[in-house]
């Protein structure tokens, strides 16, 4: 179960919320994902008492709500969404906070905040922080990189080059995520981010030379904090002649966490400039995604001269 307590998410996002702890009280309250396959955006929004057990958003619309009904009923209201524990409830919009809903939060110890913030602007931000903050993670051994806008994971045995190779992307103005260790999220339902650990950033190891910081060596253009996870291209050592395929006809992908990401294999071999060969599968990854397929043009043309030569 991926979980963290409000005290962390008010230290984060003070600043960002102007957010003001109106009463030092609950302070270990937990914000959790209860049930697998959620994500951290479904953990909050507007006031809701069918899902009580949310981050609860307090804004304009709610105060008005709170003002024409009878205290009672809110009383009542407020009591029942309290008894599911939620992590949290923030009153937005810069409305003053009502005392029959701080009486409610310090009897059941629910933290209370308040914020200038618009309330679409605070739930946006939340939720951006919840997805990465509660999302599942893996780590992956390879180099990331930001090749033409796209993140890319050089993958293969140890030895194979990845590093050598990284290292010429990045003198063509390529940018260096993560080597070695690379930290993989699922912040969406698609999409898989990836960044370097804190200990490792803007290092890269090459045989012979040690540890590089690229950062410094080719400035700070060459190093990335993250990438969206778009291609994997693995480096395979040399295999015989007949069992290398000339025209992979379908298309590969590898799961991560879950989601397919298109897979590319590059023989290794003397001769073979690596990186123009890893920029063309980048460049042709981005045409397939834009709806242009090379070798399936190919298999039309072709199908259309045979259909021609019949005629």
């Amino acid at each position: 179960m991926r979980r963290f307590n409000v005290l962390r998410l008010y230290e984060d996002n003070r600043e960002k919320l102007a957010l003001n702890w109106v009463a030092a009280i609950g302070i270990d309250r937990q914000i959790e994902l209860k049930e697998r396959g959620n994500y951290g955006a479904d953990v909050v929004g507007h006031l809701n008492v069918i899902h009580p057990d949310r981050l609860q958003v307090i804004g304009d619309a709610e105060v008005s709500w709170a003002r024409r009904v009878d205290p009672k009923r809110l009383l009542g209201q407020l009591n029942e969404l309290m008894a599911a524990e939620p992590p949290a409830l923030i009153v937005a919009d810069g409305h003053d906070i009502d005392p029959v809903i701080k009486q409610v939060c310090e009897a059941t110890r629910t933290p209370l905040f308040s914020s200038p913030k618009p309330c679409s602007a605070v739930i946006d931000l939340l939720r951006i922080y919840l997805s990465s903050r509660l999302a599942d993670t893996s780590s992956m051994h390879g180099v990331f990189m930001d090749v033409f806008g796209m993140g890319i994971l050089i993958t293969g045995d140890s030895g194979v080059g990845k590093s050598e190779l990284a290292l010429e992307l990045i003198s063509r103005g390529h940018g260096l995520v993560a080597d070695d260790v690379v930290e993989l999220a699922r912040i969406a339902p698609t999409t898989i981010e990836g960044r370097c650990p804190g200990m490792l950033r803007d290092y890269l190891e090459v045989r012979g030379l040690g540890l590089l910081n690229i950062r410094t060596i080719f400035g700070e253009t060459a190093s990335r904090r993250k990438m969206k996870l778009k291609l994997i291209v693995h480096l395979q050592k040399p295999v015989a002649a007949a069992d290398a395929p000339r025209l992979p006809l379908d298309a590969q992908t590898q799961e991560v966490l879950g989601v397919p990401i298109r897979k590319v294999l590059i023989p290794v071999a003397a001769g073979r400039n690596l990186a123009v060969l890893l920029e063309a599968a980048v460049r042709n990854t981005i045409l397939q995604l834009r709806g242009i397929d090379s070798m399936g043009e190919f298999i039309n043309r072709q199908q259309q001269a045979l259909l021609d030569d019949d005629m």
